[in-house]
């Protein structure tokens, strides 16, 4: 993967940051890497560092776990990944580009901050906790 540009303009139009008002984009920018993904990159791994958080801003990706994969789309609910919902899982998954992506990476203790703070991201938390929850059991 390689480094990208966030601009604030264009994360305002992504589900998940849509809540946002323009102090907290900003906010987002200034505490977290945006990068470009090939299809077929690996972007990390239940195995991976568990202190980043992950978001789909444009493109695709799939979660794989156990031999099968499911394809997300930037306003789906697997549109983020990382925490303690993938990271102590009973089944270990791998996040990989389906398609040629911009994916956004936040340091967990900079995400939590931001729940701390209100950013409103709870619709698309739960949504994704009751997805992993359902593809992420033994």
């Amino acid at each position: 993967m390689k480094p990208s540009i966030t601009y604030l303009h264009l994360l305002a139009k992504t589900p998940f940051f849509t809540g946002l008002n323009r102090k907290q984009l900003q906010w987002v920018i200034d505490h977290s890497k945006e990068w470009e993904a090939a299809k077929g990159n690996l972007i990390t791994g239940s195995g991976s560092d568990p202190g980043s958080f992950w978001v789909l801003l444009d493109g695709g990706w799939q979660i794989e776990t156990d031999g099968r994969k499911y394809p997300i789309g930037h306003a789906d609910p697997g549109n983020w990944y990382g925490a303690d919902t993938v990271h102590t899982a009973a089944v270990a998954s791998r996040l990989v580009a389906s398609a040629d992506s911009y994916v956004m990476e936040i340091r967990l203790e900079d995400f939590n901050e931001m729940i701390r703070q209100g950013f409103d991201f709870d619709l698309h938390l739960r949504r994704g906790v009751q997805f992993y929850s359902e593809i992420l059991k033994p």
